[in-house]
């Protein structure tokens, strides 16, 4: 029997999205599986994508002294071109990963191993996605386009990686983070050197929350020969989590410090409240991880928005002083 029709309750949800999401209640049936695709029926991982641009935004107008009109509509762009890169990242995934989601539980109900979408309309779907993103991309300055036009080398590598390293979370984190350095260049016209601490400070935090996220499919993952970290610390990860917690603190607060140098005594001190604060709810996250819960595993993960938009919100309050 065919994995679509081992799994019928596809048709209606993918199994680990979040019950009663947009998608499953209103949105056309025709597009329900091209946003299941895109992942728009669990939105965490566009904030996990935007959360370091607003980041590197806030950050960038701090050492700058200034935050105008143009800015703003970065920060939004940003969001727009968070939301359709994730969605085209993650169908480029699932193309790839199509044969492995079919032996994993929690993903073949997903639309392309449950054969609610073709390959070839998912490639289609993603070049949209694509194409939509460069037309927003191209309203920035011509150093923040060719970097957004490089982020395509570690989004098409990543779905790779899981089969040829044990950390295919840093390559996660590459991908992710990249929006650090889009979005200060965006805004200062050249790459500094705040920009690669927070750049840095955010693939260790990928490295974190990915890392619970992966202990969803150990088992599943340990059967078909997928890598990461997940399987390769084993039950030595909370002290690896403990790690990936203290650099990305460490690394965001030097960022802060290389930002805020012209900053008043004041602007600094808010911003270092950004690591901080984002600094305890990891702590958090750690004092509850449990790998064996696996419903416990993926709250923990989506409970990573929260923990980055700490961080943003000390930031923006940062620029009101």
């Amino acid at each position: 029997m065919s994995d679509a029709q081992d799994a019928p309750e596809a048709v209606d949800r993918v199994a680990d999205a979040p019950p009663g999401n947009w998608v499953d209640l209103y949105a056309p049936a025709a597009a329900r599986p091209f946003l299941r695709l895109s992942r728009a029926d669990r939105p965490i991982g566009t904030w996990l994508l935007l959360l370091p641009c607003w980041w590197g935004l806030a950050l960038a107008s701090l050492s700058t002294g200034r935050f105008g009109l143009y800015d703003a509509w970065i920060a939004l762009g940003c969001a727009l071109g968070a939301f359709l890169m994730r969605g085209a990242g993650c169908t480029w995934n699932d193309i790839t990963d199509r044969r492995i989601d079919a032996q994993v539980a929690r993903t073949r109900s997903r639309p392309l191993p449950s054969g609610q979408v073709t390959v070839r309309g998912a490639v289609l779907w993603m070049g949209a996605q694509a194409l939509l993103a460069l037309g927003i991309l191209l309203t920035f300055n011509t150093a923040a386009v060719a970097l957004g036009v490089l982020a395509l080398l570690p989004v098409a590598v990543y779905p790779f990686a899981k089969r040829f390293t044990w950390w295919p979370q840093a390559f996660l984190g590459i991908a992710f983070n990249w929006g650090a350095l889009l979005a200060w260049t965006a805004h200062t016209g050249t790459l500094g050197v705040p920009a690669l601490f927070l750049y840095a400070a955010g693939i260790a935090w990928t490295l974190f929350y990915d890392t619970i996220y992966a202990h969803q499919d150990s088992e599943d993952d340990a059967l078909i020969g997928v890598k990461s970290t997940a399987r390769l610390f084993g039950q030595d990860s909370p002290r690896w989590l403990r790690r990936f917690l203290l650099t990305t603190v460490g690394l965001m607060g030097m960022a802060v410090i290389t930002a805020g140098l012209g900053a008043s005594v004041l602007a600094m001190a808010i911003a270092l409240g950004g690591p901080w604060a984002m600094g305890w709810h990891l702590a958090w996250q750690l004092r509850r991880f449990d790998p064996d819960d696996g419903a416990g595993l993926l709250r923990l993960f989506r409970s990573n928005r929260d923990a980055g938009l700490l961080a943003a919100l000390f930031f923006a309050t940062a620029l009101l002083v």
